[in-house]
């Protein structure tokens, strides 16, 4: 979150079922959502959750879920998602993953790419510094059109599986609305005589036409999983390890032909028993092709996409998206502890603590990234960006999970601080 964001925080666990037991049937919950951003306005929504345990056999697992998000801001984004996953719906044990989600984002960041290549200047977007040029500066409109689905069959053992996958992405690009931005408010975000970093690669051919106002990027994806967790949403011990390579070929549709080859690999210790456990996972990306820029920070996963590298996803307290390249490498580090479980009306509930370092970098800046404003460009190799912090999660019925966590990042080139409010342990 951007560290000018005001955040309104409200997270209150909504959750009933229908029967007298929570690990039967059907399960909810839901965090309301409510910010403030002085340039986008008013954020609210809810992020719901839906369970079906069935007859409890699975439990903790569910039999599946459905969980749509909504929200909006005053002066326009929103998200509008719906995502639902079951390893026990479809027959031969295959399961599926699928997500529909059309986003706007009126002022989504960005920075360039490869990291430390491309300098970061606060003072660009601060009206109370010399060298302020606008509070959009390192921004651009984004909307996207996302349709997923996964399918995942065990082979040779119920721990290794197959997936197979098919997307259709639909992005389109522009500069910020200033006009939109700018109603109702006294002073201008985006003075005339003034261009975003985002103009200014375009102008400077660092960004091509091609790809400067979007385009489709469907695509088609294979690989293989081996997963021993004791608990998806909150394993205390196990391997969850993924290898994917994601073809984006022009039979599909797409506009650019390129690939990604993606591994992550996540392990989970007990340290004691049922309470403490220690936790880490390791990513790599390497995209093969003339990627457009608009998809270097998606990365991609046998559960969900995500976007990155820093946010919420990824580098915790780092600005989202500040680094992006053709190859990227990053790992989180986090002990997790369940200090306070009750039971309130028949529902499972329990509280934990965890803390995190976050890191990654990219691999292999290309030489022509360094173009940046004057001479603050520094040329050479990206270094390791490094982020620290901790958060609470609200636990019931082992898998709604409320998240709450806030990390600072090391070097003020990659931002101050940034605090989430959301569902989840992050991996």
């Amino acid at each position: 979150m951007n560290r000018k964001m005001l955040v309104i925080l409200l997270v209150v666990c909504v959750a009933s079922a229908l029967g007298q037991d929570a690990k039967t049937g059907w399960g909810f919950g839901g965090v309301p959502a409510v910010a403030y951003n002085s340039d986008t306005g008013f954020l609210y929504g809810i992020v719901f959750e839906a369970y079906n345990f069935g007859d409890g056999s699975h439990y903790p697992d569910y039999d599946y879920t459905i969980k749509p998000t909504w929200t909006r801001t005053t002066k326009g984004s929103g998200e509008n998602t719906l995502f639902f996953d079951s390893k026990y719906l479809l027959p031969n044990d295959i399961r599926i993953t699928a997500y529909a989600g059309y986003l706007t984002e009126q002022a989504l960041p960005y920075y360039g790419r490869d990291g430390a290549v491309s300098y970061y200047n606060s003072e660009y977007e601060d009206t109370s510094f010399a060298a302020y040029k606008t509070r959009m500066f390192y921004r651009h409109e984004r909307n996207t059109l996302r349709l997923t689905a996964d399918f995942q069959k065990s082979v040779f053992s119920e721990k290794f599986r197959i997936i197979a996958g098919v997307g259709y992405i639909d992005t389109q690009i522009d500069t910020v609305d200033e006009s939109g931005l700018n109603e109702g408010k006294d002073d201008d975000l985006l003075p005339l005589d003034v261009e975003t970093l985002y103009e200014r690669n375009i102008r400077l051919g660092l960004i091509g036409a091609d790809e400067a106002k979007g385009g489709l990027t469907n695509f088609l994806k294979i690989g293989a999983v081996y997963d021993t967790r004791d608990n998806e949403p909150n394993p205390m011990r196990g391997i969850w390890t993924e290898a994917l390579f994601t073809l984006y070929p022009s039979f599909m549709g797409s506009d650019f032909n390129f690939s990604t080859l993606t591994m992550t690999h996540r392990q989970y210790f007990t340290l004691k028993e049922n309470d403490l456990s220690f936790t880490y996972r390791i990513g790599y990306q390497q995209q093969f092709g003339d990627a457009p820029f608009f998809m270097l920070p998606w990365y991609q996963s046998s559960y969900k996409m995500t976007e990155g590298l820093g946010g919420s996803k990824s580098l915790r307290g780092i600005l989202m998206n500040r680094i992006v390249g053709n190859s990227i490498v990053f790992a989180n580090l986090e002990p997790r502890w369940k200090f306070f479980r009750t039971t309130i009306a028949g529902q499972n509930l329990y509280l934990a603590l965890n803390a995190f370092t976050d890191m990654g970098m990219v691999l292999d800046p290309q030489d022509d990234s360094n173009i940046v404003v004057g001479a603050e460009s520094t040329r050479g190799s990206d270094k390791l960006h490094l982020s620290y912090g901790g958060g609470l999660r609200i636990v019931l019925n082992e898998n709604f999970i409320v998240a709450v966590d806030y990390g600072l990042a090391a070097d003020e080139q990659d931002g101050n601080s940034g605090l989430y409010i959301g569902l989840g342990y992050l991996y």
